[in-house]
């Protein structure tokens, strides 16, 4: 793994991963996606009834339900936390749930790249292509407390209890619940559950057996685990074989 030094939390604010072609079936994440075909096109859909889009890249906005097929050649994915600077930034660009990229963006990305994808290039990819803006949205600062601290615990603690987490709040359940849902933009669990998927990932990318990754994310085992996985990335942890593609996770502003 590596963690660009502009990180002031403990948890990264987007994943990238990269390797061989996939086939997702219809799912959600609480994440802005990112698709880039280094060669070729992906395919994407909102739904299977739905005609296909053929392009080079895409977007996809949070919470909306999308299938992927990128069956041939070398793919990048981003998974950037919605609420973060680059993700406020890439959601500007999304009209709709889907966005295809525009064929210059792609060639031009594509060619910053190169054609063999590695750390370092992807790295300066991230600090110096993707785009930023001051729009990063603003989180109630003792919602903020509680961001800081799930993204510090997730493997180590299993207390997100709603009285635990609203005693570090300093705010009564029930404005907690609000005032959460209000500036993150995602209900509580359905956040804390896509932080333990990411946990998840990034076991299965060192070298973590499924049912090991499991354990660690908080999951009640390995089957728990497949069955998220597919729900919310639309495949399974062997499908995605993490263990055989590369990641880079870049920080997030307090």
């Amino acid at each position: 793994m590596l963690r660009l030094a502009s990180a002031s939390l403990a948890w990264p604010a987007a994943m990238f991963v990269w390797g061989p072609g996939f086939v997702s079936e219809a799912h959600r994440h609480q994440c802005v996606q990112l698709l880039l075909a280094m060669k070729g096109t992906v395919r994407v859909r909102s739904r299977p009834e739905e005609e296909w889009t053929e392009c080079g890249g895409a977007l996809v906005r949070p919470g909306a339900v999308h299938e992927v097929q990128a069956r041939d050649g070398m793919f990048l994915i981003a998974f950037v936390d919605a609420q973060s600077e680059l993700g406020v930034a890439l959601s500007r660009r999304l009209q709709g749930d889907l966005s295809c990229l525009t064929a210059s963006q792609v060639a031009r990305w594509q060619a910053v790249l190169g054609p063999r994808l590695g750390q370092r290039g992807v790295e300066s990819w991230v600090k110096q292509q993707l785009p930023r803006g001051r729009g990063a949205s603003r989180i109630h600062p003792r919602v903020n407390r509680v961001l800081k601290h799930l993204r510090g615990s997730i493997g180590i603690s299993e207390d997100f209890s709603l009285e635990t987490l609203a005693a570090i709040s300093g705010l009564s359940r029930s404005r907690f619940m609000h005032a959460f849902t209000e500036t993150v933009g995602v209900p509580l669990r359905p956040y804390i559950l896509w932080l333990r998927v990411q946990h998840a990932a990034c076991e299965l990318r060192k070298g973590s057996n499924v049912t090991d990754a499991a354990h660690s994310a908080g999951f009640a085992d390995a089957a728990h685990l497949d069955r998220t996985f597919r729900r919310m990335l639309g495949m399974t942890p062997s499908e995605l074989a993490l263990a055989k593609r590369s990641t880079i996770q870049v920080g997030a502003r307090a």
